[in-house]
């Protein structure tokens, strides 16, 4: 099974607020806004910058590979734990209607693999994707 999209990247940021001042005046598009994390797209391929403040704890700077098939990545989940890769997690579902698991590449990298579902990442901003009424917990 093939990855099929490098979906986003989430990088540290000491400045929430100046981070995603700066990101938004490159003409990127707010999806998620939160206290400790905020979650951007550019283009019409979606392209994702995940900043994360320092109070953000639930993960660390990464890179992540998106699917558009749930099974798909559950799949790979199975087979990577199966394989021995190193340190894969469980796959959690997150507040913003995506479902993921991290693991670490063989030279210590972390990475995510992440279900995006159909309709995309969903928003907590007015007028964008709307979060469905029962977030699970997460990103």
């Amino acid at each position: 099974m093939a990855v099929q999209r490098l979906g986003h990247v989430a990088i540290r940021v000491a400045d929430i607020q100046r981070a995603k001042a700066f990101y938004l005046g490159l003409g990127m598009r707010m999806v998620w806004d939160a206290d400790d994390w905020a979650y951007l797209e550019a283009g019409q391929g979606r392209d994702g910058l995940a900043l994360l403040g320092p109070d953000y704890r639930a993960a660390g700077p990464h890179f992540a590979f998106h699917f558009k098939d749930r099974t798909a990545m559950e799949q790979l989940h199975g087979r990577l734990r199966a394989e021995g890769a190193a340190m894969v997690g469980a796959i959690h579902d997150h507040r913003d209607g995506t479902a993921s698991f991290y693991l670490k590449d063989p030279e210590g990298n972390w990475l995510e693999m992440l279900y995006e579902p159909p309709q995309g990442v969903h928003s907590n901003l007015d007028g964008l994707n709307p979060v469905p009424s029962a977030p699970g917990p997460g990103h």
